[in-house]
């Protein structure tokens, strides 16, 4: 189902049910109101109809601003109440909804990435209600959710230049981090025969058909990926690093928004040979806590200055872990915890414990002091 045809299958409803002829412009506002909201533009704005998936809100409980927005569109009131009547339950019948194009994104770089959605805001005009209808579970098939519904308001609004939608649409057309969960990539061989010239049949052709889909979505993906990157798109630019050796992130930005981890930066750094913006995202990750940066800091790109490195010993301690205690553990040969009860080969894995040189008082108080203020600073965020 495409938008012009959810606009003509709701306008002959309409018109069988009212007896009244309805302007085809008028439809797409009276879609938008059964929805909640106040007109079309502000529908399209940010969100996108859904058809049958995931969705923000489904039409449940929003007879009133239908029966207001067809006043307004100068139909008489028994026309009004008669729309407000029907419309609402003919699209919640067809399963139509919207959605939020930030909280699409959310829930597909959980479900492609495992990235936890984050908390999802309201409608500003929706009314709370028990009954209103609202879906939001996570393990869902990107497949079903795109429906061609979805990704015709994506495709508009990416063509206008919105990088959240650009980035949704490239994680629809990602591959999955399973295998299991990607489609049958087919066979590049009967593809390239196909492509020769060749007649295929059977298994021969969808083997063929099979991997020719496979390349379009990973043109697509990187396609919307790159333009949502172009645009500015934070979580697009690292995607791009990591997937593509692209360095476009660290040439364009250094702060990062408060949902992307600074020691996954910094490894794409390392990965990328970007010591410098490396050295830059660990000790934004040590100053937000995650003592696994400040023993990286310590024992590489600090290592030189000892006063620092004492300092993110101390912030360490203070947040409940000892840097120079040794970690080893038993484990079995593939890596898992060792089990006396079953027995067998053990192996030891871990690591020593950070070993610093001792440091002068006045360093060591202005380290402490230091620490101190780090601390307070990430209790203070956690307070936020």
């Amino acid at each position: 189902m495409t938008i012009k045809s959810l606009a003509f299958d709701a306008q002959q409803y309409l018109e069988s049910q009212t007896g009244t002829t309805f302007k085809r412009g008028h439809i797409y506002e009276l879609l938008a109101a059964s929805l909640g909201f106040n007109s079309y533009a502000s529908l399209c704005a940010d969100h996108v109809f859904t058809h049958g998936s995931i969705t923000r809100q489904r039409p449940a409980k929003h007879s009133d601003t239908v029966g207001r927005r067809c006043l307004e569109l100068n139909y008489p009131p028994e026309t009004a109440l008669g729309v407000a009547r029907v419309l609402p339950a003919h699209l919640s019948e067809r399963e139509i909804g919207a959605i939020r194009i930030t909280d699409l994104v959310a829930h597909l770089r959980y479900e492609t990435h495992g990235v936890p959605a984050h908390d999802f805001d309201e409608f500003d005009d929706e009314v709370d209600d028990e009954d209103e209808v609202s879906t939001f579970d996570p393990w869902f098939d990107r497949a079903s959710l795109a429906s061609p519904v979805l990704l015709e308001g994506l495709t508009t609004a990416a063509e206008k230049g919105d990088a959240n939608a650009h980035y949704a649409l490239a994680l629809i057309h990602a591959p999955s981090d399973d295998p299991l969960d990607e489609p049958s990539s087919g066979s590049e061989y009967w593809y390239n025969e196909e492509r020769k010239g060749r007649v295929l049949t059977g298994v021969e052709k969808e083997w063929a058909d099979a991997y020719s889909a496979t390349l379009n979505r990973g043109e697509k993906y990187e396609h919307h990926l790159r333009a949502a990157g172009a645009l500015g798109h934070e979580a697009a630019l690292l995607e791009m690093a990591e997937q593509f050796s692209d360095p476009a992130f660290f040439e364009q930005r250094t702060a990062l928004s408060s949902g992307i981890d600074a020691a996954y930066v910094a490894d794409l750094a390392e990965e990328l040979g970007r010591p410098k913006d490396a050295w830059r995202y660990w000790t934004m990750a040590a100053q937000q806590g995650d003592t696994e940066a400040m023993r990286e800091l310590i024992e590489g790109y600090d290592r030189s200055n000892l006063q620092q490195c004492w300092t993110w010993f101390y912030l360490a301690k203070r947040l409940g872990t000892d840097l120079s205690k040794d970690e080893y553990r038993a484990i079995n040969e593939d890596g898992s915890d060792y089990d006396d009860d079953v027995g067998g080969a053990a192996y030891v894995s871990g690591r020593d414990g950070v070993v610093l040189e001792p440091i002068e008082g006045d360093q060591d108080a202005a380290a402490q002091r230091a620490a101190a203020t780090l601390y307070q600073a990430i209790e203070a965020s956690y307070k936020a």
